[in-house]
């Protein structure tokens, strides 16, 4: 298995080979260096209405916690886990006999929706990016 460093430098040489405008992460359970990220935008799908329930275990801890409706989140990746600006959220109601299982499947039938129409967005030339707020454009 590679270390940490030699990971990111065969990551970091394998994506520059392909020349993306953009890179694109679902279920990607790593932390890409800030090098990376400043580097390549990258949009990345979440299963929660992020800021809550940022991290691995977002469905179990919204699930823990009581809320009502979680659901999906499309931001662009920056250094901190989770936290960089949202492109588009939509909600998915919890039920009163959710398991992590089953609200995660209704999340992802959500996230299969909205990250190809984020990254349509993207490749349109119709995201802004002003610190923290991503506007749509016409």
């Amino acid at each position: 298995a590679l270390d940490r460093a030699a990971w990111e430098a065969e990551l970091a040489a394998t994506v520059a080979a392909a020349g993306p405008d953009l890179v694109v992460l679902a279920g990607f359970m790593r932390i890409l260096p800030g090098a990376f990220v400043a580097r390549w935008p990258t949009l990345n799908v979440h299963p929660s209405l992020l800021p809550a329930f940022p991290g691995a275990h977002a469905v179990r801890e919204a699930l823990a916690y009581g809320v009502k409706v979680t659901g999906a989140t499309v931001h662009f990746v920056v250094e901190q886990v989770d936290a960089g600006p949202i492109v588009a959220q939509q909600g998915v109601a919890v039920a009163p006999d959710d398991t992590p299982d089953t609200l995660h499947a209704r999340i992802q039938v959500v996230e299969r929706r909205l990250l190809p129409d984020c990254v349509a967005l993207f490749c349109a030339d119709r995201l802004a990016v002003d610190g923290r707020h991503v506007r749509i454009l016409p």
